[in-house]
């Protein structure tokens, strides 16, 4: 569904990205671990547009899409939930979900997706008409990832979605992942919490200082004693 051939990016002289390889097939969950300023949210970046590849491939569905404007793929089927959630703090939770459907024009569907949001993350039904400034952490997250679904996007890219957040609400998280991917959503997933990625993706790519160091099976990388070590604290 996508592949990443050969990417590198620039930040000015200094290369972010070097050589990236990788591949995510349709209903997969892949994740991508690595220390901060690794280069992964780069790599998501650089997948949706906001980012230009200096060299490389970027191919989704048999299309290339580097140079493709973020709007355009995003009508084509990608959605992100990018890392520190960026919700629309003066609109309220059902206008911000709202926003995600904004080049939609089903309006059953959209309102189906809406109820579908609402129950896969039941505290936002609860508070719909509440600004989105003053929803908590976890809640904004839940946000983030209720309107990029409002998309319907069938390659979904989650920023650092547990990040800074409570373990119970954690949890909540990623159970929402596991909902989404079982309704038939493929995705991107990256990760600072190691441990929880790799218990709930299929597929993990390590990233260490901008350059892909290894990648297989997610729960046989979670038995490897490096990653156990660099990533895992054991």
């Amino acid at each position: 569904m996508l592949t990443l051939e050969n990417v590198s990016v620039s930040y000015g002289a200094i290369e972010a990205l070097t050589g990236v390889n990788l591949n995510v097939d349709q209903g997969e969950v892949v994740t991508l671990i690595g220390a901060n300023g690794a280069g992964k949210t780069t790599t998501l970046r650089t997948i949706t547009g906001l980012l230009e590849a200096s060299t490389g491939r970027i191919t989704y569905e048999n299309k290339q899409i580097n140079g493709v404007p973020t709007h355009k793929l995003v009508a084509m089927g990608i959605a992100m939930s990018p890392e520190g959630r960026g919700v629309f703090a003066n609109l309220s939770v059902r206008e911000n979900m709202e926003m995600g459907a904004y080049l939609r024009r089903d309006k059953k569907g959209v309102a189906a997706d809406m109820e579908r949001g609402f129950s896969l993350f039941p505290r936002l039904k609860e508070r719909e008409a509440q600004k989105a400034g003053t929803l908590s952490g976890g809640e904004q997250q839940m946000l983030a990832m209720a309107r990029a679904l409002m998309s319907k996007p069938r390659l979904l890219l989650l920023d650092e979605p547990s990040l800074g957040l409570a373990p119970l609400v954690v949890h909540s998280i990623f159970q929402a992942i596991d909902e989404i991917r079982a309704e038939g959503t493929t995705i991107l997933l990256v990760e600072q919490n190691a441990n929880a990625a790799l218990h709930h993706s299929d597929r993990a790519y390590v990233l260490e200082t901008g350059r892909i160091v290894m990648s297989g099976d997610s729960k046989e990388l979670a038995q490897n004693p490096r990653v156990k070590e660099a990533y895992l604290g054991e």
